[in-house]
């Protein structure tokens, strides 16, 4: 799936990623315009001084990771109980709003306020990719209960 979508904004057909992953997967793959709701675990910075740190700072790091200016250095995701960056939250629905199709694929759209973000499309096509059935089936334009991965796999890009 991560390929496809890649493929899909190198021809053009793929404005934006707006993923609530936090594992880079996305970026290997070849996206570029990636909105990661949730943050990246491949990026760490200090709490104090906003320092950034790689992920091999954090492996070596005995006990909790430190910086030098001595604040804590954390992960770049949002963790449970914070609130999402709001500036990122606003480019996601621009370009939802401003989107003729819209593809919601491997989610079941239960966690908010990403899940909330699908009220904002006002396009044509809705189409839902999730193994499962989803509350917003109904809205959609094309639903399929498959996986994302298979399903994306099989375009022919």
């Amino acid at each position: 799936a991560h390929i496809a979508l890649a493929k899909l904004e190198e021809i053009g057909k793929l404005k934006a990623v707006i993923t609530q992953n936090i594992d880079g997967l996305h970026q290997k793959a070849g996206s570029k315009n990636v909105l990661e709701l949730h943050g990246n675990a491949n990026r760490n910075y200090c709490q104090i001084c906003n320092k950034k740190y790689d992920a091999n700072y954090i492996l070596e790091s005995e006990n909790i990771p430190r910086c030098e200016c001595g604040g804590i250095i954390k992960p770049d995701v949002v963790l449970y109980e914070e609130p999402l960056n709001t500036g990122l939250l606003n480019f996601a629905t621009s370009y939802i709003e401003s989107a003729d199709t819209l593809i919601v694929g491997g989610t079941s759209l239960v966690v908010y306020p990403a899940a909330g973000l699908i009220t904002h499309f006002k396009g044509e096509n809705l189409v839902l990719i999730n193994k499962s059935p989803t509350d917003y089936d109904s809205f959609a334009d094309l639903v399929i209960n498959e996986p994302i991965g298979e399903t994306l796999g099989k375009l022919r890009l």
